[in-house]
């Protein structure tokens, strides 16, 4: 999103606006994915199947508003950040993190083994080129996002009662209204919410298996950043400071690292930003649909799917038929897409599949 003011036709009168709009960050607010790389090779995903699918089926949680309970709870120093004090409505979503803390929701979220191929060394991974068992997982920050875009979209709206009802819902709140702090600070709160939820389940997975990783990839979207781009031509300023909001976009700054998932039995890959300004420094975060929910209902049946999984040797623990591959873009088409846009570091191939299996509700 560029931030700045058009109306003006003098240069000189050109300046920056930043304001943030909870709509645009999305209601799963920081949702991620994050690959744990391991030194052993994916060979051992066949060899000793049932011990890696029993961690998934044991050490992970789906389902909308699902949460651990008792001693199945998890700890982590994000629990006792100074963020949940700041305000009323903070405290009050504690509780609710403390249980989904190492869970990871419906819809399109899912937590995957399965190979890693580098075709060449990656320093920055500290790997050498060729095959690795890899874990992958896409959630984000559950009834603690979703309570946050809720509260402050309603806020925003009613802050901008004039606005066209076509495009009401994408009200803004700047930072520097008392209620743009909040909602900056409540946005970076869910943030680390959720990359706290998925060291959880990785770490709780691995664990189950006896392993340890040897480097891990993480990336995040719906979420808004500061950044400093380009002024456009003809404007006195060379550059000036916005905010960039990434829904179903990802980071692709020069040199950052970050991971573009396919489908349930596709291919994901690891990408390196090449930091395209035009593109705001973004990426896809995904391969996207090509039908909706309904229609892939409607349309895919049990049968196709189960054939499009076995062709490519991959064992599904739960999903509805709305995640089918069939419903998504080819993954190789959509990065063919954004040659321009990232590098190629490695190709992950998912072999044990665990999602959500009620099919009916999306979080991303």
């Amino acid at each position: 999103m560029r931030t700045w003011v058009t109306a003006c036709p003098s240069a000189a009168c050109w300046r920056p606006i930043t304001p943030l709009s909870p709509y645009a960050v999305g209601v799963d607010i920081a949702c991620r994915v994050r690959l744990s790389i391991f030194p052993e090779s994916p060979i051992a995903l066949k060899q000793r199947s049932g011990q890696f699918q029993k961690a998934l089926l044991e050490q992970t949680l789906f389902g909308a508003g699902k949460e651990w309970t008792g001693s199945r709870r998890a700890q982590h120093d994000v629990l006792d950040d100074p963020a949940w004090e700041a305000t009323k409505f903070l405290k009050s979503l504690k509780d609710i993190a403390y249980g989904q803390l190492g869970t990871s929701g419906s819809g399109n979220h899912f937590v995957d083994w399965g190979a890693l191929r580098l075709e060449k060394d990656a320093p920055d991974l500290g790997l050498k080129a060729g095959e690795y068992l890899a874990l992958l997982s896409h959630s984000g920050s559950r009834g603690v996002g979703f309570k946050i875009a809720n509260l402050y979209s309603e806020l925003a709206m009613k802050l901008h009662p004039d606005l066209d009802k076509k495009v009401r819902h994408l009200a803004w709140l700047p930072l520097d209204w008392h209620e743009g702090q909040e909602y900056w600070l409540a946005m970076g709160l869910a943030g680390r919410f959720a990359s706290a939820n998925h060291q959880i389940i990785h770490s709780r997975v691995a664990k189950a298996v006896g392993l340890k990783p040897a480097a891990t990839v993480e990336n995040h979207h719906n979420f808004g950043w500061v950044e400093t781009i380009p002024a456009p031509a003809g404007f006195a300023d060379r550059e000036r400071k916005v905010i960039v909001h990434r829904k179903g976009a990802t980071p692709a700054g020069k040199g950052v690292l970050g991971f573009i998932p396919g489908s349930m039995a596709d291919a994901g890959y690891i990408v390196r930003g090449r930091g395209v300004v035009e593109s705001l420094n973004s990426a896809a975060h995904g391969a996207g649909r090509i039908m909706s929910r309904r229609k892939a209902l409607d349309t895919i049946t049990k049968t196709e799917r189960d054939r499009y999984l076995k062709a490519r040797g991959v064992t599904l623990l739960g999903a509805g038929l709305d995640e089918s591959p069939q419903a998504y873009k080819p993954i190789e088409d959509v990065i063919a897409a954004q040659a321009e846009l990232v590098d190629i570091v490695g190709k992950f191939t998912p072999m044990i599949v665990r999602m959500d299996g009620t099919g009916s509700k999306a979080e991303d």
